[in-house]
């Protein structure tokens, strides 16, 4: 709860308006998001890391303090539409809020060069973390953005339609007897692991990590790349969650 609370009082700080930059026609791009209550500059360090990799990479900024999925997703659409459709080639990778926001752009603005999509520590069918604490002052405080990510069928992420693109899954389970916080099974500290899974997913890993630090994980940049490549994650380095890995 104190690193939840210790979020909510950094919203304000860091919501900013949206920002892209256009990718030249013959680029195959990287299109980054971050999740809640951050901004573009989250994802600095996995950036540098698709960069090195040879990926020309676009960080879109969009405001979720507070907001509606709805107001969310026509700020990241806009920019997205702006700064990507003439690109050789489109990858999309989101943290968290950032994944569901993906999803519901592709839902009404399909990529004809779209290429392969990843999504890391996304509630895909929400959190039971919402669930649980909904009701408290600081999750109230979080407002419309935070509220919609509850496990309800009519839920944000469960009104999204199946990805009918190459999708790859990454999870963060701090340890596997994960239990606390209101969140039932293995999680990172805000997402249970059964919840940044699809059925319709191309691939899943799971990996030893927190929720924010994900994004700083070195396995989960190269897990990242190579699935933007190949369209697979490399199991073979997974240790300790092999059996949550597995797609169904």
């Amino acid at each position: 709860m104190t690193r939840l609370i210790f979020l909510l009082a950094s919203l304000s700080l860091l919501a900013c308006s949206p920002t892209g930059t256009r990718a030249s026609p013959d680029a195959e791009i990287v299109v980054l998001l971050h999740g809640l209550g951050r901004n573009q500059h989250a994802m600095w360090w996995l950036a540098n890391q698709l960069e090195d990799e040879g990926f020309d990479v676009v960080r879109i900024d969009y405001s979720s303090f507070r907001q509606t999925p709805e107001a969310m997703l026509a700020s990241v659409s806009a920019d997205i539409n702006a700064c990507c459709t003439q690109a050789r080639r489109v990858h999309f990778v989101g943290h968290s809020l950032g994944g569901l926001m993906i999803r519901a752009h592709l839902a009404q603005h399909p990529h004809p060069n779209l290429g392969r999509v990843v999504t890391i520590g996304t509630p895909h069918q929400g959190t039971d973390f919402v669930d649980n604490y909904r009701d408290s002052w600081w999750m109230q405080a979080a407002g419309a953005s935070a509220l919609a990510l509850s496990t309800a069928p009519d839920s944000f992420p469960n009104s999204l339609p199946a990805p009918d693109y190459p999708l790859g899954g990454i999870a963060g389970v701090r340890t596997e007897g994960d239990v606390d916080d209101g969140i039932f099974g293995p999680h990172d500290g805000l997402v249970p692991a059964w919840s940044a899974r699809l059925p319709a997913m191309q691939d899943f890993v799971v990996l030893k990590s927190g929720h924010a630090t994900l994004r700083y994980h070195p396995a989960v940049a190269s897990q990242t790349v190579l699935f933007l490549r190949t369209g697979q994650f490399d199991h073979s380095t997974v240790t300790g969650f092999e059996h949550l890995s597995q797609v169904e």
